[in-house]
């Protein structure tokens, strides 16, 4: 279908084609090459981490990480139901299991109260995500994680850019995954990236991301011998996706700045309504990059569908992971998560991009008004 207002568009310009131009024209190099390299350096520098590796794609950065970790067979990984998917299935990847703790309302992450209920003995690691683009309460997930010696791993997929204070989000864990799908705060269509500080952590994604083939220089233009040392897979992100996430990377404040303006502006159209409609509302000292513009909605279903006859995309992020088909029924989780389920019924995604013009908000916030009246 084709939205007069879609939920995301892509910002890019012509230094994102050249980039890619480049590098198709040179002939060589498309798989692994120097972009790759350039890409994690830079991410290194904007996000404030001692390492960063490029992977190609979210899912395979949170499924190496966690191999990483040493996370297996008989562990367990505390996570939110309320997630996309890959976040709940990642455990399973490496034979752990997810177990589901509920949320908070406030920036609607991880409960720290919840998650200290749900850890056990076979408790390895929590795993929060940032939802939407603003910050979990991380820091009181770290002092938990501290207090009962787990691991912490930050699921910073839609958050790029976000921070408490004066802290990025992705280095309060002890590792963190980005992604660079489509909707996401930069983009290179698909990938991913993990940031940790851990020399050892890195070291083994290396080897994990690359079929576990220890290389010394480029496999591609080497006469030299490599061996394979452990089990890996192909997690490797292409050197063109790293030219275009380099030139992405370049817009990342900008984006940024265009995407909290937008927030802004529907909040204050959104004012008159909110009997009906309301703006999730990010905490004093959060700094919160919107890739997701939240609301929680009376008749949401109903006004979903008004919003789509009219050609403005609306979407629910999320349905609870718990309530799928293939967690109640094929693996038969029952699970006690009263806020996630309120939530989920709640929650209502509108348009939100860095290109989204005021008369687009004005359209949005008139229908809904339309709707209530």
């Amino acid at each position: 279908m084709t939205w007069k207002i879609p939920l995301f568009k892509i910002l890019w310009d012509e230094d994102d084609v050249e980039a890619v131009d480049q590098e198709i024209k040179s002939g060589m190099n498309w798989a692994v090459g120097e972009n790759v390299e350039k890409f994690e350096t830079l991410l290194n520098e904007e996000m404030g981490s001692k390492y960063s590796i490029a992977f190609n794609s979210g899912t395979s950065a949170i499924h190496a990480l966690l191999y990483a970790h040493g996370i297996g067979s008989g562990d367990e990984v505390i996570v939110p139901s309320f997630t996309f998917i890959a976040t709940a299935n990642a455990p399973f990847f490496v034979g752990a299991k997810p177990m589901f703790a509920d949320i908070e309302e406030e920036t609607l992450g991880l409960d720290p109260e919840s998650v200290n209920e749900m850890i056990t003995p076979k408790t390895r690691a929590i795993m929060p995500i940032h939802y939407g683009g603003c910050p979990c309460k991380i820091r009181e997930l770290r002092e938990l994680a501290d207090d009962n010696d787990l691991i912490l791993i930050e699921d910073a997929a839609e958050a790029m850019g976000a921070k408490i204070k004066d802290k990025m989000v992705g280095t309060f864990g002890d590792s963190a995954i980005l992604s660079f799908c489509q909707n996401k705060i930069i983009t290179t269509g698909e990938g991913g990236a993990v940031l940790t500080d851990s020399r050892e952590i890195y070291e083994k994604l290396l080897l994990t991301r690359s079929h576990g083939r220890l290389e010394t220089e480029d496999y591609f233009s080497s006469l030299e011998p490599f061996d394979y040392v452990t089990l890996g897979y192909n997690f490797r992100m292409s050197n063109i996706t790293a030219a275009l996430g380099i030139s992405q990377l370049k817009k990342l404040e900008k984006i940024i700045a265009m995407r909290r303006k937008n927030s802004q502006y529907y909040n204050k159209k959104l004012e008159p309504l909110n009997n009906h409609i309301r703006p999730l509302v990010t905490p004093k000292d959060y700094y919160n990059v919107y890739q997701l513009y939240n609301t929680f909605v009376e008749k949401r279903d109903e006004l979903m569908r008004y919003l789509g006859d009219k050609g403005i995309m609306s979407k629910i992020y999320f349905d609870p992971v718990h309530l799928s088909y293939f967690y109640k029924n094929k693996l038969n989780y029952k699970c006690d998560l009263p806020v996630t389920e309120k939530i989920s019924k709640k929650i209502l995604t509108l348009p939100m991009y860095p290109g989204l013009k005021e008369e687009e908000i004005d359209l949005v916030a008139n229908e809904i008004a339309n709707f209530y009246e």
